[in-house]
């Protein structure tokens, strides 16, 4: 029987092989001030530096560091996934892996859900990102509440300490379309916030930029609205009255007052506005068509391939094996 573990830290990995070192140490460090059992598990987003090779070396040296390699870049929140699959922690931290996210902040996050909480994220009180990161941020959550009619706050990002239930709901929600901190809040359960301290980033810079934070909002919003698709309609609606009233409008100014109807012009850029509404309402229901039709191909999230911890063979049985231990 395996060793209960009490806490799981995941932290997806890409472009931070430099400071993997210190995140380990510093994250032992708060650790074991709070538990002998616990885990860390590192997923390899197919960073483009040596970053799988400081992870197995790390796993060489501690059995409690655990390392996940994916075959290509999936996302921050596809590898986020992979970790949380793995898990065995009563409590599951996640975090990012450029220290921006402090490891000593668990014992805050740690100490707020011994109240009762299942959930609770870190809000980072002062932020040590760029201006366009930050003004990217906030414009995300602004558009995303919009279409979602729901409430957060451009402060708190993946980092918290999540119960076990709380995760494993999350792991049953397969969707394509992921972002964790959005989907935790969807699940519910008793939520608290705390402010943490937000680091400097050490080295290198953030892979997300405007328009990566506009296509994740755009994916957000498909994945979990129908809005969009409701305000076209009442869009649509306005038009249609109110040409409805123009035209009635034009008919009474002709048989009342014999104003001839003219305006060459107006009608044709009338066509082409009304034309250029119905391209985009197409455009965006066939955006909603593509998403289903990328959800029924049933794809898994993420393909590793390999782990520190699992063998090639017991991950990818010989398929003779399999055929033999089905008869």
């Amino acid at each position: 029987m395996e060793d209960k573990v009490h806490i799981s830290v995941v932290t997806p990995v890409y472009g931070c092989a430099s400071v993997l070192e210190r995140l380990y140490k510093r994250l032992v460090d708060t650790l074991e001030k709070i538990t002998d059992s616990f885990e860390i598990i590192m997923v390899n987003d197919k960073s483009p530096d040596n970053a799988w090779e400081v992870i197995e070396q790390l796993a060489m040296q501690d059995e409690r560091v655990k390392g996940i390699n994916l075959s290509r870049n999936f996302g921050q929140h596809f590898a986020i996934t992979a970790g949380l699959d793995f898990v065995k922690g009563d409590w599951i931290v996640v975090m990012d892996c450029d220290l921006q996210d402090q490891p000593e902040e668990i014992a805050k996050l740690y100490k707020k859900a011994m109240e009762g909480y299942d959930v609770v994220f870190g809000k980072r009180t002062e932020r040590k990102d760029g201006f366009f990161k930050k003004l990217g941020s906030k414009l995300f959550y602004i558009v995303y509440d919009y279409f979602t009619d729901t409430k957060n706050k451009s402060g708190t990002a993946n980092f918290g300490i999540f119960s076990k239930k709380v995760i494993e709901n999350y792991k049953r929600m397969r969707e394509h379309n992921r972002t964790f901190p959005l989907f935790i809040r969807w699940i519910g359960f008793k939520t608290a916030e705390i402010d943490i301290e937000h680091a400097a980033r050490p080295e290198g810079k953030s892979s997300y930029n405007l328009y990566r934070l506009f296509s994740l909002a755009f994916d957000s919003i498909v994945s979990q609205s129908n809005k969009p698709l409701r305000l076209s309609i009442g869009f649509g609606f306005i038009m249609s009255f109110l040409s409805m009233v123009y035209g009635i409008w034009q008919i009474i100014k002709y048989y009342m007052w014999g104003v001839p109807v003219e305006g060459w012009t107006s009608v044709i850029v009338s066509i082409y506005f009304i034309g250029g509404l119905l391209f985009a309402n197409m455009g965006i229901l066939g955006i909603y068509i593509g998403k289903i039709f990328n959800e029924t191909k049933n794809r898994p999230l993420y393909i590793i391939d390999k782990t520190t911890w699992i063998s090639e063979e017991e991950m990818y049985p010989r398929r003779d094996m399999t055929i033999q231990n089905r008869i």
